[in-house]
C-alpha cells in the first residue's frame, strides 16, 4: 500500500510554517549567463515553478546553476580515477549554493539520433521483453540476446583460462536476434551516386557535393591528397578503377601532408556518418541531402522488424517479440495482463508497472519499436519521466523543462497530477514553465525578468501563485490572458487536397487544407497531426517552396552565434574587407583574425583534471577574440568585436540604408537583422554564443531564417514551445503579418491562444494512436466551439469562458 501523502500544512515550510535553513535550497549571487547577481531561496519538498519571458534567465538559474552544481558535486563522490574518465564540470558562477540534494534532470533534449535506439530500448521495456521471451517463448532460442536486434549471431574460438591451469582454446557460439540482411536497422538504402559529385569538376574545383566536403574542408583534403587519382582531372574522366576508389574503396591507410590518415570511399563513409543515424534527427541541410541522395525501403528479409527469422518465429501467447513491439503501449499492457505465468510473476509485474507509467504520462499511443530520434522534445522528456515514476527514491530534486510541451490541454491535467505525486513522495520539484495550468499547481513561484537577455536576469517576484496574480509583473499580468476569437477570418485562396493519407496512424484521411490563411492543425498528442502535415505536404505548392520549421535542435558550439548561424556575418566580413583593403578571413575569429593566445575563443580554459576546469578571460584580447591588429580596421567607426557586441535592434539601424556611415550600409546583413528583430530577438547580441540561447530563442532564430522566402507555405511545429504568454501575443502578430504578405501558414499546435486566433482549424482525433488518425472537425474556431463534440472544442470553450 502506498504511503499517505505528507500533510503539507503541517510540514515545515508548508502554508503557515516558515521554512528553516535546512528546508531550503539557497542561491546567493548567481551570475551564470544573463543572471545579474541574483539570490533566491527555494523550499524543499515543494513544487517551485520558475517563470519569465523567453531569455530572461530561467534555464540559467534552474539548469545552469542549481542542477549543474548538484551533478558536479555528485561527480566528486567518485574516485579520482573515475573522475578522470568523466566529462569535467566547471562550478557555476555563484557565491553561495547550499541545501542541494541529488538532481535528476528531465529535459527536452532529443534522446539521440542513433537509428538503433527505440522507445523500447531507451526505457528497458525491450530488455524485460527479451528476458520474458527467453523464458517462455516457443520454439526456445536461448538467452535474451537471441531476441535483440542489436546482437549479431557469431561463432569462433578463443583462449580461456581454466582454473589455475594454462589457457585453452574453446569454441563459442553467440545467438543474436539481428537480421543479417539489414544488420538490425530494419531498412535497406540505395544511394544515387550522381548526387555525390559533379562529374564536370575536378576534386580541386569542388566536385564532391556531400555536406561537409567543401574544397577547404578536411575531408576533401584527404580525397585530394590520397594519391588514388589526379585531383585536377574532372571526375567524369576517371577510369572505372579510379571511380571505384572514390566511391567504394574500403578503409585504407594513407599519408596526407605528412599525416597518417585513413581513407575510405564516399559511399561507406556516408553510410556510417549519415545513414546510420535517424534521418529526422539530422541537421536540416544534411537531411535535405540524404532525402535527395538516398532512398530507404523496409528490409525485404525481416519486413522492417530488424529481427532474424528465428526471433520472428518464436512466440509467447501467439505473438513474437516483433509483434509485441509493433503494438501501441496500451495494447502491450493488455497483452501482459493476460499472461498467467507464476514462474515469471515478478518480471511481469515490473513490466506492467513500466507500461502503466507510459499511459500515465500520456504516451500510451507510442509503439516500443518507434525510433527515439522521431520523438518530439515533449515526447522525449515524458519518455525520460517513465524511468522515474516507479522509483522508490525520496528527497531528490527533479528538474523539468516545460513538461507540458507537446501536450493537449486534456493531457496537462494528468501531468500536473504526476508533479504532485513526485512532491508528495518527499521530493523537490523544480519546473521551468509558462502555461498557467502548470503554474497554478506551484507551491512557490520565482518570476525572472523583467525582459530578455541583458534586460532580464533579475528576480521580479517570489511567492505564491495568488500573490503572483496581483504582483504587477509581466507574468502576473498575462497569467489570466485569454486571446479572443478572431472577429473576421480570412477566406482561403485555394486548397491543398490530401487524399488517402495513411502515414503512421492515419486512417485513409481525405481533407482539403486551405491556403492563404492561418491554418491550425490540432488534436491530442498522438492523434496524427504531425503525420498529416509532414507526411502530406509536397516540397512545393504552385512553384513556391514549402518551408518547415520543426523542433530539430540547433547544433553549434560556443564559437557559433546568431551572426554565424544565420549567415549575416559573411556580408559584414566582406564589407569590412572592402572598406579596409584586406582579406575577409581576417574578420573571422575562427580563421586568420583569431587571437593567437586563445585561438579566437575569447577565454583560456585550464583543465584541472579531477578538480574540474577553470575558464578565464583571455588577457591578450580581453575576451574580444580577435588579434589586436584586426581591431585596428573599422567599419562605420566600429571594429569587428564591437559589431558582434551589438544587440540586433541596434545593428538593424547601423547596417540599414539610413546609417550615417555610407560604408556601413550592408543590405544583405540588414535583411537578416530585420527578420531577427521581427521575431522578437532584437535584444540578442550578434556574437552571443548559441549555447547560451534558450529553447524559445533558438526556435525563433529558425523562424527568422525560414522567413527568407516569403510566399509559398510555411509549416510550424509547435512554435509556442518555450514562449511566455507575452511572447505568444507577439508571435500571433508575426503570423498575421506573414499571411497578409502572401504566405500560407500551417501550424501544428495545442496552445489555445493560437487555436482561437486561427482562420481555419483541422482537429485530429478523437483519441491517440489507433484511437485517432481521423479528421474530427474542419472549420473556423467559432464553429469548433459551437460544435462542442471534440476535446479541443470543449477545452477551447472553457479557455474562452463560453
Amino acid at each position: 500500500m502506498a504511503p499517505a501523502p505528507p500533510d503539507l500544512a503541517a510540514a515545515p515550510g508548508g502554508p503557515g510554517h516558515p521554512a528553516d535553513g535546512h528546508d531550503l535550497i539557497r542561491v546567493h549571487g548567481a551570475r551564470e549567463n544573463t543572471l545579474r547577481d541574483i539570490s533566491v531561496e527555494l523550499p524543499k519538498r515543494r513544487i517551485t515553478v520558475v517563470t519569465g519571458v523567453s531569455g530572461s534567465g530561467k534555464s540559467s538559474l534552474v539548469f545552469g546553476t542549481i542542477a549543474a552544481e548538484s551533478q558536479r558535486l555528485v561527480d566528486e563522490t567518485y574516485s579520482a580515477f573515475l573522475q578522470g574518465l568523466m566529462p569535467g564540470r566547471a562550478r557555476p558562477d555563484v557565491d553561495v549554493l547550499d541545501g542541494l540534494t541529488t538532481a535528476i534532470v528531465v529535459d527536452q533534449e532529443r534522446m539521440g539520433a542513433n537509428a538503433r535506439s527505440t522507445v523500447g530500448t531507451a526505457t528497458d521495456a525491450n530488455a524485460m521483453l527479451r528476458i520474458l521471451f527467453s523464458r517462455l517463448a516457443e520454439p526456445h532460442l536461448g538467452g535474451p540476446q537471441a531476441y535483440s536486434f542489436n546482437v549479431a549471431s557469431a561463432s569462433g574460438s578463443g583462449a580461456v583460462k581454466v582454473g589455475d591451469g594454462a589457457a585453452v582454446r574453446r569454441s563459442f557460439t553467440v545467438t543474436g536476434g539481428m537480421c543479417p540482411r539489414c544488420e538490425g536497422l530494419g531498412r535497406v538504402d540505395d544511394i544515387d551516386l550522381t548526387a555525390l559529385y559533379d562529374a564536370s569538376l575536378s576534386l580541386e574545383q569542388g566536385a564532391i557535393t556531400v555536406p561537409g566536403y567543401s574544397t577547404d574542408g578536411w575531408y576533401a583534403r584527404i580525397y585530394r591528397g590520397s594519391g588514388f587519382f589526379d585531383p585536377t582531372k574532372p571526375v567524369g574522366e576517371f577510369t572505372d578503377a579510379e571511380l571505384h576508389d572514390l566511391l567504394h574503396k574500403e578503409p585504407t591507410k594513407v599519408v596526407v601532408d605528412g599525416i597518417n590518415l585513413t581513407y575510405e570511399g564516399l559511399v561507406p563513409k556516408i553510410r556510417k556518418s549519415f545513414l546510420s543515424k535517424d534521418v529526422d534527427a539530422l541537421q536540416p541541410h544534411v537531411r535535405a541531402f540524404v532525402e535527395r541522395a538516398a532512398t530507404f525501403a523496409p528490409c525485404p528479409a525481416c519486413g522492417g522488424t530488424r529481427l532474424s527469422e528465428g526471433a520472428r518465429s518464436s512466440c509467447v501467447a501467439g505473438l513474437s517479440i516483433a509483434d509485441v513491439c509493433a503494438l501501441q503501449v496500451t495494447d502491450v499492457a493488455a497483452w501482459v495482463r493476460g499472461l498467467d505465468e507464476p514462474s515469471v510473476a515478478p518480471l511481469l509485474g515490473a513490466l506492467q508497472g513500466l507500461l502503466d507509467s507510459f499511459v500515465e504520462v500520456g504516451l500510451g499511443y507510442l509503439t516500443l519499436d518507434r525510433a527515439t530520434g522521431t520523438l518530439s522534445g515533449g515526447e522525449s522528456q515524458r519518455t525520460k519521466m517513465v524511468r522515474h515514476l516507479g522509483s522508490s527514491l525520496t528527497d531528490v530534486t527533479y528538474v523539468f523543462d516545460e513538461p507540458s510541451s507537446g501536450l493537449h490541454p486534456h493531457d496537462v491535467q494528468r501531468l500536473t497530477a504526476l508533479l504532485r505525486r513526485l512532491r508528495d513522495k518527499g521530493n523537490t520539484v523544480l519546473v521551468v514553465e509558462h502555461k498557467p495550468e502548470v503554474v497554478a499547481v506551484a507551491d512557490h513561484v520565482v518570476d525572472l525578468g523583467p525582459g530578455a537577455g541583458s534586460a532580464g536576469g533579475t528576480v521580479c517576484f517570489e511567492g505564491t501563485v495568488e500573490e503572483l496574480r496581483t504582483s504587477g509583473t509581466l507574468t502576473g499580468r498575462h497569467l489570466a490572458d485569454r486571446t479572443p476569437l478572431k472577429q473576421r477570418v480570412r477566406t482561403p485562396t485555394g486548397v491543398l487536397e490530401v487524399r488517402g493519407a495513411r502515414r503512421h496512424n492515419l486512417r485513409d484521411v481525405d481533407v482539403d487544407l486551405p491556403l492563404g490563411v492561418l491554418l491550425v492543425v490540432t488534436g491530442v498528442a498522438g492523434s496524427g497531426k504531425s503525420s498529416l502535415v509532414h507526411g502530406s505536404l509536397p516540397r512545393e505548392v504552385d512553384g513556391r517552396p514549402v518551408v518547415r520549421v520543426d523542433q530539430t535542435p540547433i547544433k553549434g558550439s560556443r564559437r557559433s552565434n546568431p551572426a554565424t548561424w544565420t549567415g549575416l556575418l559573411e556580408p559584414v566580413r566582406k564589407a569590412f574587407a572592402k572598406a579596409n583593403g584586406v582579406k575577409p578571413a581576417l574578420f573571422s575569429a575562427n580563421s586568420a583574425g583569431a587571437c593567437p593566445v586563445c585561438s579566437g575563443a575569447g577565454a583560456v580554459y585550464v583543465d584541472l583534471a579531477v578538480g574540474g576546469g577553470v575558464s578565464t578571460t583571455c588577457e591578450a584580447c580581453e575576451g574580444r577574440r580577435f588579434d589586436a591588429s584586426v581591431l585596428e580596421h573599422r567599419l562605420g567607426g566600429k571594429d569587428i568585436s564591437e559589431v558582434l557586441e551589438m544587440p540586433v535592434a541596434e545593428a538593424v539601424a547601423f547596417f540599414g540604408s539610413a546609417s550615417e556611415h555610407r560604408e556601413a550600409r550592408v543590405p544583405a546583413a540588414h535583411v537578416v537583422l530585420a527578420r531577427l528583430d521581427a521575431v522578437g530577438l532584437g535584444y540578442l547580441r550578434l556574437g552571443q554564443p548559441l549555447t547560451t540561447l534558450s529553447g524559445g530563442e533558438r526556435q525563433r532564430l529558425r523562424l527568422a531564417t525560414a522567413m527568407a522566402s516569403p510566399g509559398g507555405v510555411l509549416v510550424l511545429d509547435e512554435p509556442t514551445t518555450g514562449l511566455h504568454p507575452a511572447d505568444v501575443e507577439h508571435l500571433l502578430g508575426l503570423l498575421d503579418r506573414l499571411v497578409d504578405e502572401g504566405t500560407s501558414v500551417v501550424v501544428v499546435e495545442h496552445h489555445q491562444a493560437v487555436v482561437a486566433h486561427a482562420d481555419r482549424v483541422v482537429d485530429m482525433g478523437p483519441g491517440a494512436g489507433h484511437d485517432g488518425g481521423r479528421v474530427v472537425f474542419e472549420g473556423t474556431p467559432a464553429e469548433l466551439v459551437a460544435d462542442g463534440s471534440t476535446l479541443t472544442g470543449q477545452h477551447l470553450a472553457a479557455y474562452l469562458g463560453v
